[in-house]
């Protein structure tokens, strides 16, 4: 990474990286409301700047066609996922970006292995694939509600204490699998106080626009508050690898949440430095012959450069 631009972002993101191999306990180690030292007024510019990198780079991803990109998000309800792909990918191209929301498996899904309808979604070389909520799903409500084990049909035998250390391993070798096949897993959880979750309820409840957003299982939720964290925090230890760590991005002020993803992800574009093909001599030298012609067919008193022309339409 030649770029003076990705030695900043690397250093900015630092803190948010979960090392591989650490114990991770999120109320101890990850403040949700870390700001690094910024201030709102300079979340506006620094987003823009932000997207403008991902346009960039998405651009030149699309163009090498040999990597793809899977963004994971979690968090709990609340924790600005939406918003957070709202604002950070706002300048792409959406030709190049999938999203898909994973929410209560059908049936379909459960006559399958529990990564079947993940693998289904990825994205093709040259694309980024958004995962509101993942496979992490997996190791995180069904492990918070192991009664929902019992709907995914598995043999006899198989429910036992070591499940969710298999299923982190399975997991971890998983992304490797990807990851060596020329798809990056880029993984963020947004890190949502208890405090700031209760206010997000409460405007969702007190402004009409946004009642459809809530519902009283996000209560439910709510009551088992430490279950998730501690299912949060053993998820971030086991399965923050060298090749696919996860970022604990502080989500109780939004704007800063969103500088912190589009910086991960533009992170890991400028890690990959998609190139632009070099189209070859011969290729080169029909460019040439075409433009001439091109030109040629220009009306009398026309510009000789083309972009320099109004356009007509």
């Amino acid at each position: 990474m030649s770029d003076k631009r990705a030695e900043r972002i690397a250093d900015f993101i630092e803190p948010l990286r979960v090392r591989p191999g650490s114990k991770v306990r999120l109320g101890r180690d990850f403040d949700p409301r870390f700001k690094a030292g910024l201030k709102k007024r300079d979340g506006p510019e620094l987003l823009r700047t932000g997207v403008s990198l991902l346009a960039e780079y998405q651009e030149r991803l699309a163009a090498h066609d040999t990597y793809g990109v899977v963004l994971c998000l979690q968090a709990l309800d609340a924790g600005g996922k939406d918003g957070t792909i709202r604002h950070v990918m706002s300048g792409v191209n959406p030709q190049g970006v999938r999203v898909s929301s994973f929410k209560v498996p059908s049936s379909e899904e459960l006559d399958h292995d529990y990564l079947w309808r993940y693998a289904r979604r990825l994205p093709a070389r040259g694309e980024i694939a958004i995962f509101n909520r993942s496979h992490y799903e997996e190791v995180l409500v069904v492990r918070v509600h192991p009664e929902n084990l019992i709907r995914q049909k598995l043999p006899e035998g198989s429910f036992g204490p070591d499940i969710w250390d298999r299923r982190y391993r399975e997991i971890n070798r998983w992304e490797r699998y990807l990851t060596d096949n020329g798809f990056k897993v880029v993984k963020i959880f947004l890190n949502l106080s208890k405090e700031e979750q209760r206010t997000r309820f409460l405007k969702r409840i007190d402004l009409p626009e946004k009642n459809w957003k809530f519902s009283a299982a996000d209560v439910r939720e709510r009551r088992r508050w430490d279950d998730y964290q501690r299912a949060f925090s053993e998820m971030l230890s086991a399965t923050s690898t060298r090749w696919a760590p996860w970022y604990v991005v502080p989500a109780d002020r939004k704007w800063f949440a969103r500088i912190c993803a589009a910086a991960v992800l533009a992170h890991t574009l400028m890690e990959i430095d998609p190139q632009y093909p070099d189209v070859g001599e011969e290729a080169r030298k029909d460019l040439l012959v075409t433009k001439r012609a091109l030109e040629r067919e220009a009306p009398a008193g026309a510009r000789a450069d083309p972009y320099t022309a109004r356009d007509s339409t």
